[in-house]
């Protein structure tokens, strides 16, 4: 499958497919497509379902084959970026809920759970998040934009609740509180921080959506304006 990211700040992945070529996407994710592309929507069976029941995907997903040569289109749902990412059998990947857009059939997805009872509890990931794995190109969502470390063994990175998006399976992940009262209450920053530690590539975002919507509810009018 051969493909262009395109758009800026507004993102679109467009995806060229060969007769017999098919792609995987969340449910509503198509954006246009030549004729000649067929839908199928399915759940995937039982273990599918739960998977992206908790992880905030869509129950459904759709599969589109191509009949003949043709192109189709994902667009992100929020301003930001896509990213794409090359799976290969000996490299899977860990993403944030809610990230994944749309891959090719080799990939598969799968739950993954927080090792560590601090990690799912504080570190604002929750206990649930989604394996990536198998052979082929994934694309994610990233909210604002995206920006990538490679981390060495025992390397670590602090990040703030909301920012990480992805991260090898090789890295984990726990949680650090902030010290100091003063930090607490006036800092703005919360109660914890969450810490991966390498070695492996995580993948951040600069502009998490639940931010950008706590940011716009402080300037919604109140009941008694």
């Amino acid at each position: 499958m051969d493909y262009i990211i395109t758009g800026e700040n507004l993102p679109i992945a467009i995806c060229s497919l060969k007769q017999g070529e098919d792609v995987f996407c969340e449910a509503g994710s198509m954006s246009w497509m030549t004729a000649g592309i067929s839908m199928h929507t399915s759940n995937g069976g039982l273990g599918k379902t739960l998977s992206r029941f908790f992880t905030d995907e869509s129950i459904f997903q759709n599969r589109y084959v191509a009949e003949k040569d043709g192109e189709i289109a994902f667009a992100s749902s929020f301003p930001g970026s896509i990213k794409d990412i090359v799976l290969t059998r000996e490299h899977s990947i860990i993403v944030q809920k809610g990230s994944y857009l749309a891959s090719e059939s080799g990939i598969d997805m799968s739950i993954y759970f927080q090792k560590k009872i601090s990690g799912g509890f504080f570190g604002g990931e929750g206990f649930i998040m989604q394996r990536l794995s198998g052979e082929g190109v994934a694309f994610l969502e990233i909210d604002g934009s995206v920006v990538e470390y490679d981390l060495a063994p025992g390397e670590r990175k602090i990040i703030k609740t909301g920012h990480l998006v992805a991260m090898d399976d090789s890295c984990s992940l726990d949680v650090t509180r902030i010290k100091g009262v003063k930090n607490i209450l006036f800092g703005g920053e919360g109660l914890f921080n969450t810490v991966i530690t390498g070695p492996g590539r995580i993948i951040l975002q600069s502009m998490p959506i639940q931010n950008t919507a706590m940011k716009l509810y402080g300037y919604m009018p109140s009941e008694s304006d």
